[in-house]
């Protein structure tokens, strides 16, 4: 495999994020809570707040993708200590989703900012109306200067929460609204040739030209933490959806969420898919999958 390491060429590519005027950022549940104890990371929740506002005052549109729901749930009910069936999930996903959108309500009020919680399904986006009435939300809400913060709807899903969609749905997020950027956050730095965890030959990838078969191939189904489920084949499906939607993607570490900054500005962090707008691009051909 050809990994482009050409500095010229990777700047030419990062710098045209600078420009890019509506931002989907996915964070997953291992980038905010607490390892030990599963309890939301306040620290971190607050910064990304504070830098997904920031980039709101620069006039750029921001939609934020958040688990958590469950995690939250979990902590509150005193299940963490436990694996939970389905139905204990959405039952967590119940508890946790209002909680978790009162933390984000409270903290984007204090820098002035307007949310909105929309809880979507995978099925939903199956449906031309409810797709259609869901875009004209989005954009409703992006006109008047509304921050969205999307999370798959748990509590009535159970396919999502098997599977763990909710970096495909970033994508079809970034997908429905003309997103031009999508930033997945999660627990690894990227894409690599293989498993870093398993394979300490494993090279770095930190850019994707064209997303050609060889890269789907070497998604596999892992994931660093016990709170998350979308492992490096959702992440791959993700960046498809996005690429091809128009949306240039970046899998980045969410440790330290000033790596959303980074991206922002053109460094070269975390794995960048150039986007490659499909002329015949339709999002019923990837949520029929």
């Amino acid at each position: 495999m050809d990994i482009i390491n050409d500095e010229t060429v990777i700047n030419e590519y990062r710098n045209m994020l600078k420009d890019k005027k509506r931002i989907v950022v996915k964070i997953g549940s291992s980038s905010l809570t607490h390892k030990n104890t599963g309890g939301i990371n306040l620290y971190k929740l607050e910064r990304l707040v504070r830098i997904l506002s920031d980039i709101h005052n620069q006039g750029k549109d921001v939609i934020l993708v958040s688990s958590g729901a469950i995690a939250v749930g979990k902590k509150k009910t005193g299940l963490q200590e436990k694996n939970l069936s389905i139905a204990e999930k959405q039952a967590c996903a119940a508890v946790g989703q209002s909680l978790l959108m009162t933390m984000y309500q409270k903290l984007f009020s204090e820098y002035n900012q307007t949310t909105a919680q929309i809880l979507l399904t995978k099925f939903t986006m199956l449906n031309d109306l409810s797709r259609y009435n869901a875009r004209n939300t989005f954009e409703e809400l992006l006109k008047i200067g509304v921050i969205p913060v999307v999370n798959e709807n748990d509590t009535v899903a159970t396919h999502e929460i098997a599977v763990g969609d909710n970096d495909c749905l970033s994508a079809i997020v970034a997908a429905i609204t003309g997103a031009d950027l999508l930033i997945l956050l999660s627990d690894i730095d990227g894409l690599f040739t293989d498993d870093p965890n398993r394979n300490p030959n494993a090279r770095f990838i930190p850019l994707v030209e064209k997303l050609k078969d060889e890269f789907i191939r070497m998604g596999k189904e892992t994931s660093g933490s016990g709170l998350g489920t979308g492992g490096m084949s959702a992440k791959l499906s993700a960046a498809k959806i996005a690429t091809e939607s128009g949306a240039a993607m970046v899998i980045a570490n969410g440790e330290d969420l000033s790596v959303i900054e980074r991206i922002m500005s053109g460094e070269n962090i975390g794995t960048l898919f150039v986007a490659h707008k499909s002329e015949s691009f339709d999002i019923i051909n990837y949520l029929s999958d």
